[in-house]
């Protein structure tokens, strides 16, 4: 049995994106650049004005002033000329710069007299000039290679001018659920012994809000030919198959055998953690193979700490960006931490956070409630309200 953070280093070590492809910017948020975004032209392309007023020359300029209005510049449509001695131009913001001016005088502060403008004040310190490739100049690299498309870069790479980029593959997963006790949810209580199966549907819930493409998500009954056959074709369908429940000792335990045949090689067997002490990964056929415990509470918290990082990693992000670890004030006393470092469900007060009381690892309604995980390492000794803990958005 290893530490978290050793299986957090062997998960890093096989959490590689596999696939690229190019995508409309349109079809691309959320996904994560394999190549970096170039500019292909300059922002602005021109000097444009950061207000509504009127161009002038400054040089020519003195106050009070009796300038003619020769035209206007709007956002897209230019004024084609030049501004000479005694004129000025009606300008919008972000319209183009006329020739000769180099300065904005904003509108609240000018009078109109038909085709005169009329300056009583005197300049203040703005130019009002948005000048040509002040924000970005063309070839600059606006996204690196990594970055994922979230909507402010969704902006950046728009303003690149690019109608594709080029990103990694979405990784694509099957969920299996593995159990005779398990019935589809509507069925339980018409089939006696039997509980809805319930993990499944949360762990592809969280594979998707981690960029992930569900393939399929299947339950299963503990029987080895049915087992092996469905572990053979998920292996041939996608980059990486979680499998949940039969992860203990039990007689009836098959999910880690069901991949035998198909030549599972384990890269780590146990994590030294409570609640999902039984969770493992491995490799098989040449793709990803994630064993969650079967208890609600346990599955969940294991793909929030191990399945979350290793889909950031397949889908080209760092697997840490998945792991955002914040430091937050107990609002309520905890207990000395026993031999396994432990993740306690939590949620949000006004003072920081607390635990919350039901801790089991087959709980549904208090895993429901859940928001945040607080982490507490191995032999830690009583946190008392007021001390700052580790915290991960759950």
């Amino acid at each position: 049995m290893i530490g978290f953070d050793e299986a957090l280093d062997r998960l890093t070590s096989v959490a590689r994106p596999a696939r690229r492809e190019r995508v409309p910017l349109a079809d691309a948020h959320g996904r994560v650049l394999a190549a970096p975004v170039i500019a292909r032209l300059d922002s602005p392309a021109s000097d444009t004005s950061a207000m509504d007023g009127y161009a002038v020359r400054e040089a020519d300029f003195a106050v009070p002033a009796r300038l003619r209005v020769i035209g206007e510049s709007f956002a897209g449509r230019g004024f084609d000329g030049a501004i000479t001695d005694g004129q000025c131009v009606r300008i919008f913001t972000g319209a183009p710069m006329p020739r000769g001016a180099d300065r904005v005088i904003m509108q609240e502060v000018v009078r109109r007299d038909g085709d005169l403008a009329l300056f009583d004040h005197a300049l203040g310190g703005g130019r009002h000039v948005r000048p040509q490739g002040s924000d970005f100049r063309r070839g600059d690299e606006l996204l690196p290679a990594g970055r994922r498309l979230d909507p402010r870069a969704m902006v950046a790479a728009a303003g690149a001018d690019v109608a594709e980029v080029e990103v990694h593959a979405r990784p694509t997963v099957i969920v299996l659920g593995t159990g005779d006790e398990l019935a589809e949810p509507g069925q339980a209580t018409e089939r006696p012994g039997t509980i809805p199966e319930s993990v499944s549907f949360g762990v592809a819930g969280m594979a998707r809000a981690f960029g992930a493409e569900i393939v399929d998500r299947l339950r299963l009954p503990d029987e080895p030919e049915v087992l092996e056959a469905a572990a053979a074709e998920a292996l041939g369908r996608a980059d990486l198959v979680v499998v949940t429940g039969g992860a203990s000792v039990g007689e009836k335990d098959y999910a880690r055998a069901m991949f035998t045949r198909s030549g599972l090689e384990l890269i780590f067997s146990k994590v030294a953690i409570k609640p999902g002490k039984p969770v493992w990964l491995g490799r098989a056929q040449g793709r990803l193979v994630l064993g969650l415990p079967g208890n609600p509470t346990s599955a969940m918290v294991t793909a929030r700490l191990l399945l979350a990082p290793l889909l950031a990693g397949l889908a080209g992000e760092p697997p840490d960006a998945a792991l955002r670890w914040r430091p937050v004030p107990l609002a309520h006393d905890l207990p000395p931490c026993g031999d396994r470092e432990t993740f306690h469900r939590a949620v949000w007060r006004h003072e920081g956070v607390e635990a919350i009381s039901n801790q089991d690892s087959s709980a549904q309604k208090a895993l429901a409630a859940a928001e945040v995980l607080i982490r507490r390492r191995a032999g830690a000794p009583a946190a008392y309200a007021g001390d700052m803990v580790e915290t991960l958005a759950f």
